[in-house]
């Protein structure tokens, strides 16, 4: 695997793991946009009544999602035993109506209200709104029961898609920073924490 291409996974044994919300976002990093799912024509007191439910990916399995930093340009990308577990936990949490708006700003009325990991990619739900993703990715469909975010951001195409929250730890070889004479006891200490607590995504 190339030195710039990491993958990143939960570490359970931590505090703080998993994915603690979903953020919708103009840009979002999977590069897989969500649809805004409308009912079909109802007539009651003559007007549509709008479902108001997005859907789309939140993780999708082995995709390279770029990132960057202070040192300069790099990968990250989840395992399929990732990203089912990081579905898992993030429901077992109660994380459901944890939202937020461009990674910025805490969001009320948005809660997830579908979550299933692709199975087949031929006869997905997901298929039937034109959308392909590859087995193992984890679908979500998010009611938003918010005026401001349908109206001004939905509708408006201002948000395209899903990004989400979280803490993981990437595949750092411990042993050979064990081995580097040139780390001290209380720096390999320092950079472990680093990269269990703080492996936050952001992808704004």
């Amino acid at each position: 695997m190339e030195d710039n291409i990491f993958e990143l996974f939960i570490d359970e044994t931590q505090e703080m793991n998993g994915i603690e919300a979903i953020s919708i976002v103009e840009n979002p990093a999977i590069e897989e946009n969500f649809i805004a799912l409308k009912a079909d024509t109802v007539e009651l007191a003559s007007m549509d009544i709008e479902k108001r439910i997005l859907m789309g990916a939140a993780l999708v399995p082995d995709r390279k999602i770029l990132r960057r930093n202070a040192e300069g340009e790099y990968y990250i990308f989840f395992s399929k035993d990732t990203v089912r577990r990081a579905s898992e936990l993030f429901l077992m949490n109660g994380n459901q109506s944890n939202s937020t708006l461009e990674h910025e700003v805490d969001v009320q009325g948005l809660t997830v209200v579908e979550s299933w990991i692709i199975e087949d990619e031929l006869n997905d739900k997901s298929r039937k709104y034109n959308m392909s993703l590859p087995v193992g990715t984890w679908m979500v469909s998010v009611k938003v029961n918010n005026d401001e975010i349908w109206n001004d951001y939905v509708k408006m195409g201002a948000v395209k898609g899903f990004s989400i929250e979280g803490f993981f730890t990437d595949n750092l070889d411990e042993k050979s920073l064990e081995s580097s004479p040139e780390y001290s006891s209380e720096e390999l200490a320092a950079l472990k924490m680093i990269e269990e607590l703080t492996s936050i995504l952001s992808s704004k």
